[in-house]
C-alpha cells in the first residue's frame, strides 16, 4: 500500500533533490577556462535605455476608461490637434473612447547602432486597460537620459497570453497588459562613443576579483607582448591598443578571444525569501555545529454563544465569546555537523529530515549568525 504524498512534501523533496544534484557536481570541480569576452566589458561600449509615452489604438473595448484615466483622453485630443482635427468643446469633454490605451514604451539601444537600424520595443499599459491584444502602437518618440530622441517606435503589438470571460467567469494566461513589437523602433540618432579615440582601452570585470584581473593582464601580455596590459585594481584592466580604428577593432577582437581561467568564486549562499529560493555555491562549508529545528503552531478558535436571561428576570440578552487556544510543538530534528562539512553533506542531511524551503532559509540564517556557515549570506 502506497502512502499518499502531499504537494508540499513533493515540492520539498524536489527542491532537496535539485540541491543535492548541484552539490554532487560542485565539490572539487576544477575552474573552467573562459574567454575574456565573457569575463569583461569594454568601458564606453554599453547599452543605453530608451523610454517613451504613447497611445495604442484598435483595442476591442479593452482600453482605458476615460472617467478614471483622464490623461488618455487628453493625449488623444492633443494628437487630434496635431493632425488638424479640432473637436467642439462639448464633444471633446464627453469623449470616452474604449479602444485606446495609454502606454509606456521601453527599448534598449545597442552600442554602435546606426540610423535606420531597427530594435525591439516593449509596450506596457499605464492606465486601467484590461488587454493590449490586437492593438497598434502609434508613432512614439523614444528618448534617452539626456531627453534626446534616439528612436521612433510604431507597429502592431504581440501579447503572449490570452483571456476569456463568459457569464461572470474569467480565465487568463500570462499578462495581457504588456506586449512587444518586434523591430518596432527605428534608430534616428547615433550615441557618441569613445572607442574610436586614441589611447588605452579599459576592461571592466563583470565580477571584480584581484586574482582574475591579474590573470587577464598576464594572458594579454603573454599573447601581445610585455607591458600591453596592466591590472589597475580588482575590477579594471588597462590595455594599450592601436590608435587606428581598424587596427583597434581587430586588436580587441583577438584580445576578447583569449582564454583565461578565472579565480574561484567566493563561497556564497543567496536566499530569495519571497519565493523561497535558495542557491548555494560550490565552496560552501560549515564549522562544527548542531542544529535543532522544529515548528510551534498556535490555533485560536472563538465561538460566540447567546446568553438568554430568565423570562421573568431583569437581565438582557448578550453574546458571550468562548475562546479556545491550542498550542502544538512538532518534534525537533537534531543535526550534527563536523568541521569542514561540504555542501553535499548539508543537503543530504536536510533532505533526510524533509526540510522545506522556509526551514532551509531559517537554518542557514541561524548558522550564519552562529559563525558556523563559512560563506557570504545574501538575502534578496
Amino acid at each position: 500500500m502506497q502512502t499518499a504524498r502531499t504537494p508540499h512534501t513533493l515540492y520539498a523533496k524536489a527542491l532537496a533533490s535539485a540541491l543535492c544534484a548541484l552539490a554532487l557536481l560542485a565539490p572539487g570541480a576544477p575552474a573552467r577556462a573562459m574567454v575574456i569576452r565573457d569575463l569583461t566589458s569594454v568601458q564606453g561600449v554599453r547599452v543605453n535605455q530608451l523610454v517613451g509615452y504613447g497611445l495604442v489604438v484598435g483595442l476591442s473595448g479593452t482600453g482605458d476608461q476615460a472617467t478614471q484615466v483622464p490623461f488618455t483622453t487628453q493625449s488623444l485630443l492633443n494628437m487630434f490637434q496635431r493632425l488638424g482635427i479640432n473637436l467642439p468643446p462639448g464633444v471633446a469633454s464627453n469623449l470616452q473612447p474604449k479602444d485606446v490605451a495609454a502606454v509606456m514604451v521601453t527599448a534598449q539601444l545597442p552600442p554602435f547602432s546606426l540610423p535606420g537600424q531597427t530594435i525591439n520595443v516593449t509596450v506596457s499599459a499605464v492606465g486601467n486597460a484590461s488587454s493590449l491584444a490586437g492593438g497598434t502602437l502609434l508613432m512614439t518618440p523614444l528618448k534617452g537620459a539626456d531627453s534626446q530622441t534616439y528612436a521612433m517606435a510604431q507597429g502592431n503589438i504581440v501579447v503572449s497570453g490570452y483571456g476569456a470571460s463568459s457569464g461572470g467567469s474569467t480565465t487568463q494566461t500570462n499578462f495581457l497588459t504588456a506586449g512587444t513589437v518586434a523591430n518596432g523602433a527605428t534608430v534616428e540618432r547615433t550615441v557618441a562613443s569613445s572607442f574610436d579615440q586614441a589611447g588605452p582601452l579599459t576592461l571592466a570585470l563583470n565580477t571584480p576579483s584581484f586574482g582574475t584581473a591579474s590573470r587577464i593582464a598576464d594572458r594579454i601580455n603573454q599573447h601581445f607582448g610585455p607591458n600591453t596590459a596592466m591590472a589597475l585594481n580588482a575590477g579594471t584592466v588597462q590595455v594599450q591598443a592601436p590608435a587606428n580604428p581598424g587596427a583597434r577593432t581587430g586588436f580587441l577582437g583577438s584580445l576578447e578571444a583569449l582564454d583565461v581561467t578565472p579565480e574561484a568564486p567566493p563561497a556564497k549562499v543567496v536566499i530569495d525569501a519571497r519565493s523561497g529560493t535558495v542557491v548555494l555555491g560550490q565552496n560552501v562549508t560549515l564549522g562544527a555545529c548542531a542544529v535543532a529545528h522544529g515548528n510551534l503552531s498556535v490555533t485560536i478558535n472563538t465561538q460566540y454563544e447567546v446568553s438568554q436571561p430568565n423570562p421573568l428576570g431583569a437581565g438582557q440578552t448578550a453574546v458571550v465569546p468562548q475562546t479556545q487556544v491550542k498550542a502544538k510543538a512538532d518534534k525537533a530534528n537534531l543535526l550534527m555537523f563536523n568541521p569542514g562539512v561540504t555542501l553535499e553533506a548539508v543537503v543530504r542531511a536536510l533532505n533526510a529530515v524533509g526540510a522545506t524551503p522556509s526551514d532551509l532559509i531559517a537554518i542557514l540564517q541561524a548558522m550564519k549568525a552562529a559563525g558556523a556557515l563559512h560563506a557570504q549570506l545574501d538575502v534578496i
